[in-house]
This record gives structure tokens, sequence and C-alpha cells, in this order.
């Protein structure tokens, strides 16, 4: 199998550099992402490639239906839905991230959340965990996107920025030695600003929550957003499956551990 990645959409991170590749593989950092500045934003690596923890239990516990993981790295949070009898699927455009996902027992495409996706309109729950709000660097953008992968009055859980911020950076990862060749755009948003965009965007509130210092928002998507279900719609028509989709995704939704 090529582990050549397909043009990426637009604003996709390009986290399939040896890097990050590498950390995955070790179970452990350093990782950063060394921003234009010069500022280095650490990258939880080992936490990432433990089992879930309380605070991630904190939220996998509020998801309702099938869930997509949106950004999922090595999968804790896939294989750990999957323990508890969630249908899920994890996407991440890194290879490594996806095989270490369904070597823990989850379902895992290599596929950016800008390009088509299964089950377009009908996930119940998705998640942007770890920072993953800053995927593309604009987060309206995101959150009109995911509204699109939702069901109506489906849920979003997003795990936000402990400050209050809201910022765009172009940044590179770095694993301590220099960085990696290539800048991607990202952003970090704490809870306030997350929640100005949501609300202009159509998104009620549906809970706040800080568990081991980790802040959390829950959104819930419109009954009913014309504009995002021709969204939906149009991305549906062009979707295409990989040839490493796990075998259930032809025509329903993923069933975790498939």
């Amino acid at each position: 199998m090529s582990t050549t990645l397909p043009p990426p959409g637009p604003g996709v991170p390009s986290w399939t550099g040896d890097p990050y590749a590498d950390a995955l593989r070790n179970g452990r950092g350093p990782l950063f992402l060394r921003r234009t500045d010069g500022r280095l934003l650490p990258l939880d690596v080992e936490r990432w490639c433990a089992g879930a923890d309380a605070a991630d239990l904190s939220a996998l516990r509020r998801c309702e239906g099938p869930v997509i993981d949106i950004g999922c790295g090595p999968g804790r949070l896939v294989a750990a839905l999957a323990a508890r009898g969630h249908r899920a699927l994890g996407i991440d455009v890194s290879q490594a991230a996806v095989e270490h996902t369904q070597r823990s027992g989850g379902s895992a495409l290599r596929r950016s959340v800008f390009e088509p996706l299964p089950g377009e309109g009908r996930w119940g729950t998705a998640l942007l965990i770890d920072g993953n709000i800053g995927i593309g660097g604009d987060p309206r953008a995101l959150l009109r996107r995911t509204a699109a992968l939702l069901a109506p009055g489906g849920l979003l859980v997003v795990e936000t920025a402990p400050q209050d911020v809201d910022e765009r950076v172009r940044v590179q990862l770095d694993d301590g030695r220099g960085p990696a060749p290539g800048h991607f755009p990202w952003a970090r948003v704490g809870a306030p600003a997350l929640l100005r965009y949501a609300r202009a965007s159509g998104w009620r509130p549906a809970g706040r929550w800080e568990a081991d210092g980790r802040p959390f928002v829950a959104l819930r998507r419109a009954r009913s957003d014309p504009a995002t279900s021709r969204s939906a719609d149009a991305a549906k028509s062009g979707a295409v499956i990989g040839s490493r989709s796990p075998r259930n995704l032809s025509g329903d939704l993923p069933l975790a551990g498939s």
C-alpha cells in the first residue's frame, strides 16, 4: 500500500512528516509546534499514546449516536469509544496515526476533515479534542464544516485552550532538533472565543466544564440549517472511500472495531 497522501484539502495541516510519525511510533516526544516568532507549543504525545484518561472520559460520556473523531491521532478516544460499544470513526491525515488507531482496535481513515467523508450529515457526535479546533487555522470554517458532518441536532465536543486566547499562527513541527520543512496554519482558541464563533454560526451552547485542568465546550447543531444541508449533500455526492476504509463504510455509518 502506498504511503503517499492524496492532495490535501483546504487548510489541511502537514502532520505527515517524519517527526510526527516517529513520535507516534515511539509513543513519546519531545514534539512541538514551532511558531514563526520562534515560540514552541508543546504537544503531549505521551498522553495521546496512552489510554483515555479521566478528562477524556468526561467528554466521551456525553457522546450520542455514532461518533467521528476529527484529528484522531493514535486513536485512544476511538478505541475507548469502541470498548464502550459506540460506533466510531477516527480521521487523520497521518498514516502513522491511522495505523496506530487500527492496532488499538478502532476504525480510522486517512482523510482530512475538509475532504468528502462517509456519513456526511448523519453523525451524532463530532470530537475536536487535544486542540484540534486549530485544524486549518480558521475555527469558523472548521465549525461550518463540522456542522455539515453532523445530523440535525448533533453534538460537537471541543477541547479549547485553557487561556482566553484567539490567535491564528503558522507553525512547523519540531522534535527539539530543529523544525521540519514546511509551515501550516494553526489556531488557538479559548472557550470565550469559541462560543462567540459558535453563536454566530448557529450553534447552541450545550455544556462547558473542566477536567484535570483541560477545558471543554459542548455545542449543539441547529436542527434545520439549509446551507449546511446543501454543503453536506454536495460533499456526499462526490465522496470516494479509500481502500483502507473500514469494511462496513459502504452506504452506512462505521461500526467501531470493524
